[in-house]
């Protein structure tokens, strides 16, 4: 459930008794990967590479960003970890309701809205959410354990989902 405010954060435990945890001591780390139709030096790919820095920009000033995966050339399309083939994204938020406004709230959306002329379907979980110490950077090892542990046992505290999100652990 959203909208409680940047210090609160309401979800139902196990026993789906209503509880609410401080979540200042947390921040929200989030991965997506994406199936590249095409190289992405491609030119079919130009649209969206050209669409990288106004919307990495709009990332970096949105409210409750934190930080996100890049290299010198203030992406991450270089990154390979996942394959050759494969884009990832890797970012970090004081919240799920800050992230959740930037994905589905902001021009980014619009770009997500043409993401089937870049990006072949993927029929397995490509995202997923989980919790981290404030002040803590992700690694990309962690991240992909995340999505594996999703992959294979669904949402859970230690990871999960936009549709299914959990609240800390204490």
């Amino acid at each position: 459930m959203y909208g409680l405010g940047s210090k609160q954060w309401c979800c139902y435990d196990a026993n789906s008794v209503p509880k609410r945890l401080a979540v200042s001591d947390y921040h929200l780390a989030q991965l997506n990967i994406a199936q590249m139709k095409f190289a992405i030096d491609d030119p079919a790919m130009a649209d969206f590479v050209g669409r990288l820095e106004e919307i990495n920009a709009l990332a970096d000033s949105a409210p409750g960003f934190v930080w996100r995966l890049q290299t010198g050339a203030a992406d991450a399309t270089a990154i390979e970890y996942f394959g050759i083939d494969k884009l990832v994204n890797m970012s970090v938020w004081q919240n799920i309701d800050s992230l959740h406004d930037y994905v589905f709230r902001s021009a980014h959306n619009r770009v997500m809205a043409l993401r089937k002329q870049w990006f072949e379907r993927i029929d397995e979980a490509y995202s997923v959410l989980w919790w981290i110490a404030a002040g803590d950077i992700p690694a990309l090892e962690q991240a992909g354990a995340r999505l594996d542990h999703l992959r294979l046992h669904g949402p859970s505290a230690f990871a999960f989902t936009f549709r299914q999100p959990f609240a800390p652990e204490r």
